[in-house]
C-alpha cells in the first residue's frame, strides 16, 4: 500500500502530508524563505506533502494576508500544487468558503476543514458547513478534533459527509483507533489519514491511506520509512521504528504540541522558532523531556 507520485497526484491527500509550523522570528513576523526552504527539505526527504495553516501552523493567529501568502509560498517551494492542503477553518462557514477559493486560486490539491468549532452544533449545521465549502470544487479532508470543537465527526455523520458529496478523507485525531473499523464500514469509500502521531502503527494497520503528520518536521525521513514500513505491514521494520519514535510521537497529542515540535526543530538544527500569543515557551521540565527524547532519536540515527 505504499503511496507512488500517481497516486499522490490523484488523491493528494495520501501519503505524508506534514503539517507545517509558522517559521517566526524573534519579533514574531513570520520568515518566509525559511518557510518555503522547509517545505523544500520535506519534499526532498520523501515527504509527500504539506498541510499549512493547521493548528500546528497557529493558524487562529495569522491575518487573512498571511494565510493567504503561507499557502502560496508552501505551493511555489513544493513544486507541485498537488502537494498542498491548506487548512481552511474558521468559524464562520462563508469566510471557510473564502479561504477555499483562495487555495484553489494558489493551485492547492486539497483543503483540510474543522467543522463549526465555535459551539456544540448540531448535525445539519455540520453538513451545511461542509457542503459550502466543498462547493469551491476542491477536494475537501474532514478533520475531527472533538476534544479542541466539541463537535464530534463520529463515523455515521462521517457517512452523511461522504453521501452528501462534501468530504473525500478524514483525518482522525480522536485517539480511539476502533473508529477506523466503524469508519470503514459507515463510509466505504472514505480515505481515513493518522491524524495523531502516536497512533500511525494502529491505524496504519486499520487501512490508513494517509499521515496529517507533525514528527516529520524535525525527523523526516526515520518518519517516511516508519510510514512506508506500516502502510505495507512491514511490522519487523516498522514496530522498532515505532518504539524508537514514540517518545517524540507523542507529543503530537499534548495541549503544548506546538512548542514541543517547534523546540524538537531547533535541537535538530532546523528552523523552529518562536510561538505567537498566547502560547508560552515550554517550561523546564516539557523541554528538558523533549531534548531527551530528540537527541537520543538523532543518536539512533532516525533523523
Amino acid at each position: 500500500m505504499t503511496t507512488t507520485n500517481d497516486a499522490v497526484r490523484i488523491s493528494p491527500w495520501r501519503g505524508v502530508m506534514v503539517a507545517t509550523p509558522l517559521t517566526l522570528r524573534e519579533d514574531r513576523t513570520i520568515d518566509f524563505d525559511a518557510y518555503a526552504a522547509h517545505v523544500r527539505d520535506l519534499i526532498a526527504a520523501g515527504c509527500d506533502g504539506v498541510v499549512p495553516n493547521g493548528s500546528l501552523g497557529e493558524y487562529q493567529t495569522l491575518t487573512d494576508q498571511e494565510r493567504d501568502q503561507i499557502v502560496r509560498v508552501a505551493v511555489e517551494a513544493a513544486g507541485d500544487d498537488a502537494r498542498v492542503m491548506p487548512g481552511v477553518s474558521s468559524y464562520d462557514s462563508a469566510q471557510s468558503r473564502r479561504r477555499a477559493e483562495q487555495a484553489a486560486e494558489a493551485g492547492a490539491g486539497s483543503v483540510l476543514l474543522l467543522p463549526p468549532n465555535g459551539y456544540p452544533c448540531e448535525d445539519e449545521a455540520v453538513r451545511a458547513h461542509y457542503a459550502e465549502v466543498a462547493s469551491v470544487g476542491l477536494p475537501v479532508v474532514a478533520y475531527n478534533n472533538p476534544f479542541d470543537t466539541k463537535v464530534d465527526l463520529t463515523p455515521r455523520l462521517l457517512a452523511r459527509l461522504h453521501a452528501d458529496g462534501s468530504v473525500v478523507a478524514v483525518k482522525e485525531f480522536s485517539g480511539d483507533v476502533r473508529r477506523a473499523y466503524e469508519i470503514a464500514e459507515e463510509a466505504p469509500g472514505l480515505d481515513l489519514l493518522v491524524g495523531a502521531d502516536d497512533v500511525l502503527l494502529e491505524l496504519a494497520l486499520a487501512g490508513a491511506v494517509g499521515w496529517i503528520a507533525g514528527c516529520p518536521n524535525m525527523l523526516p525521513a526515520g518518519c517516511v520509512a516508519l510510514y512506508r514500513a506500516a502502510v505495507s505491514g512491514d511490522m519487523d521494520t516498522a514496530l522498532p521504528l515505532y518504539r524508537r519514535l514514540h517518545p517524540l510521537l507523542r507529543w503530537d497529542s499534548r495541549p503544548e504540541f506546538v512548542q514541543a515540535i517547534k523546540a524538537s526543530m531547533d535541537i535538530v538544527g532546523r528552523h523552529g522558532g518562536p510561538t505567537r500569543p498566547p502560547r508560552l515557551p515550554l517550561g523546564a521540565d516539557a523541554l528538558a523531556a523533549v531534548r531527551a527524547a530528540t537527541e537520543k532519536a538523532l543518536a539512533e540515527g532516525l533523523d
